[in-house]
């Protein structure tokens, strides 16, 4: 049974010291009670009050560490159903698969492709974190041998994935020891039997099955010490995938059943490509912590890291850019000047449609607190004062030979008063980003 925060408050120091990063030993046993922080995260907690406290106390899923440092991901304690009511912690590790029966030249060319898979978005580049090595061969000699390159290549964690037992252990134990890889076993295996595996390599199991007899498994597994575990509903329709994901953590989360309280794989692999990448973007929003796909292709492979990239940014903290003057492309003093917010997907709009525009331009992203600028001019944080301020606090004028500036369509109707604000001659630019390219082709060079 879960405590209350009043029950753990009883055994803390009460001493108010702030070294878990909370102002009062009471606010710290509340975000305890309700999944948020650990009993660990208090330094002067006696062993005493740590031992009668114990796993009643403890966050409602488990944090699993998947790999060696410095390329160690931690997956799990999440400790809200939706995004909107605080936030998802652990982004999702997207495994992209290996067949072991490719030979060493083609497991190779596939690290170097792995490599190149960074993409930039929004100011942030994204790419998959992890490899997972499926044992098609049905020798474990060859999954060892291809575990070694793949991880001597690459050095990321790695998800080991066999209907055989001895084939992870022997890859877990052999080139990737103390590399702590995922192992999951897609055959028939015991709690017995993943005991001992996850205890001979020190590494994190995943129990594969319908929901209860995954609990059973975790549970059983409880018992004889192996706590590193993550749950799946295996080779199942992505419907059957996702009903797992939820009735879990809804179990995990809001009855505080401990069977359940592991991070989620997901395999969305399949003959259709588009359809396994689409059900890859499903679990990604829907609570996987692993996800192990097919989709090498960008184009299949972007739309995925872009959800992860959506859904794991903090709702209450908008992506943001830092307030400056920004030069895109070769500039002059002659270059035209676009304004701007802060916020980043409306920065990047902009500049992506002046790079594609090929007209050297300076951009002024004025600080709105990261909001876009229908919601900046809403909360009059988008006005002629704070453009003027950006345009002093910049050095604008000192960059520039003219004085005159482009304004989104969007707030028109601020050109006058800002013109009044700060002398500069104020364009109305277009509404969207899209039309930026044929407004600076045609429209500026008429004004």
């Amino acid at each position: 049974m879960a405590l209350t925060g009043l029950e753990i408050y009883k055994h803390l120091p009460k001493e108010n010291c702030k070294e878990c990063g909370v102002p009062t030993c009471l606010a710290f046993a509340m975000k305890v009670a309700a999944g948020q922080a650990g009993l660990d995260d208090c330094p002067r907690l006696s062993d005493q009050a740590r031992a009668q406290l114990g796993e009643a106390s403890a966050p409602p899923q488990r944090l699993v560490k998947i790999g060696a440092d410095p390329n160690a991901i931690q997956v799990g304690q999440e400790t809200a159903l939706f995004r909107h009511d605080d936030k998802f912690h652990h982004p999702t590790a997207v495994a992209l698969r290996i067949s072991d029966a490719e030979d060493e030249p083609a497991l190779r060319q596939r690290c170097q492709a792995f490599r190149k898979l960074q993409f930039l978005r929004v100011g942030v580049t994204i790419h998959p974190d992890m490899i997972a090595l499926a044992d098609e061969s049905g020798s474990p000699d060859k999954m060892q041998a291809a575990a070694e390159v793949i991880y001597n290549e690459l050095g990321v964690p790695m998800v080991l994935m066999s209907d055989k037992i001895e084939a992870l252990s022997a890859a877990a134990m052999g080139p990737l020891n103390g590399s702590r890889p995922v192992l999951y076993c897609t055959g028939q295996a015991g709690a017995d039997e993943l005991a001992d595996l996850a205890q001979r390599t020190s590494s994190p199991v995943c129990v594969a099955g319908e929901l209860q007899a995954a609990a059973d498994t975790v549970e059983a597994l409880a018992a004889k010490g192996v706590r590193d575990v993550l749950i799946s509903r295996g080779a199942a329709p992505a419907r059957e995938a996702l009903a797992f994901a939820t009735q879990s953590r809804r179990a995990a989360l809001n009855k505080k059943f401990r069977p359940l309280g592991c991070p989620i794989l997901a395999v969305a692999c399949g003959e259709d490509k588009t359809a396994a990448a689409l059900d890859a973007c499903a679990h990604v929003a829907k609570y996987a912590a692993v996800l192990v796909c097919d989709a090498w292709p960008p184009h299949l492979l972007v739309p995925i890291l872009t959800t992860r990239q959506n859904v794991y940014s903090d709702p209450q903290k908008p992506v943001q850019v830092e307030a400056k003057l920004y030069d895109v492309g070769e500039t002059s003093a002659d270059s035209p000047l676009l304004v701007t917010t802060n916020f980043s997907l409306s920065y990047y709009s902009v500049e992506s449609e002046v790079e594609a525009s090929r007209i050297p331009c300076r951009i002024l992203a004025v600080d709105t607190e990261g909001t876009s600028v229908l919601t900046a001019w809403a909360a009059d944080k988008f006005n002629p004062e704070t453009i003027a301020a950006a345009l002093k606090a910049a050095g604008v004028e000192e960059k520039v030979a003219h004085r005159q500036l482009v304004i989104p369509g969007h707030v028109a109707v601020i050109a006058a008063s800002l013109a009044e604000e700060c002398g500069w001659k104020v364009l109305v630019g277009p509404k969207e980003a899209s039309g930026i390219g044929p407004y600076l082709k045609n429209d500026y060079k008429m004004a």
